[in-house]
């Protein structure tokens, strides 16, 4: 069975000396005790900065736990494509599950925008709230999947301002009427911007500036996906060309 997976919020350290103390908060000994986990049991940390670390249960309090570091791994899960998905914000559900699958799917960052027709509109202070939240989730996605980078999910920013900012690689957004498809669009380029629009779609005039811009329109089959499909689909579609899903 495999040991559980934490992500640390404090950096571990590097280089490990085999048998360091280390000691984690109450959040972390909240899941162990949840889980009935017991001294001289083993768990892995990560810290996001790269590679896992295992280590034993030493001492189990009820706000915190003390732990013996006995091995660093530098394994790395990433996806060979470095992909931004640039989601135009929808309901507070639909996003919750956008973060955590596009995690799952080696997504490289999570930028969402807000739209003319976006069903979620978020004042500043939400907007720094919701961030912080679907953070969380990225982190707790990559303590299930086994990644030991956590992608960032940025605070949310108008269309408009995404479009302004330097170019994240190739950018392309999908529209069922393009004349050319996704996987041709995106090429061999390794970093790509995918720019998926809200529940209503974009609107003819924020079509026509993503397009003056440099956004590439870009086909996915010969069906309308639903705003919390269509990303989600294309990540596995372009990661699984690149060898990721083998």
């Amino acid at each position: 069975m495999a040991s559980p997976r934490f992500f640390s919020l404090q950096e571990l350290p590097r280089p490990l000396a085999e048998g360091a103390a280390f000691e984690v908060g109450e959040d972390i000994t909240r899941h162990l005790q949840v889980l009935r986990l017991d001294p001289a049991e083993q768990i892995v940390l990560f810290d996001g900065m790269g590679g896992e670390f295992r280590a034993e249960i030493v001492e189990l309090a009820k706000r915190r736990t003390s732990l013996r570091l006995l091995h660093f791994d530098a394994v790395e899960r990433e996806s060979p494509l470095a992909i931004t998905l640039v989601q135009a914000l929808a309901t507070s559900d639909k996003m919750d599950l956008i973060v955590q699958k596009a995690v799952e799917l080696g997504v490289a960052m999570v930028q969402p925008v807000s739209t003319e027709r976006a069903t979620l509109k978020l004042s500043a202070d939400r907007a720094e709230k919701r961030a912080a939240h679907w953070q969380a989730i990225a982190r707790a996605a990559c303590e299930q999947c086994g990644r030991n980078r956590v992608p960032v999910v940025a605070e949310p920013q108008s269309l408009d301002q995404w479009l302004a900012g330097p170019p994240d690689g190739v950018r392309l957004m999908l529209q069922p009427d393009a004349a050319v498809s996704l996987l041709d669009a995106a090429g061999a380029q390794s970093r790509i911007a995918l720019l998926i629009g809200p529940e209503g779609g974009f609107s003819s005039n924020e079509l026509a500036r993503a397009t003056l811009q440099g956004v590439i329109p870009a086909r996915f089959g010969p069906r309308v996906l639903r705003t919390e499909t269509a990303g989600l689909a294309a990540l596995a579609a372009l990661n699984a060309r690149a060898g990721d899903l083998r």
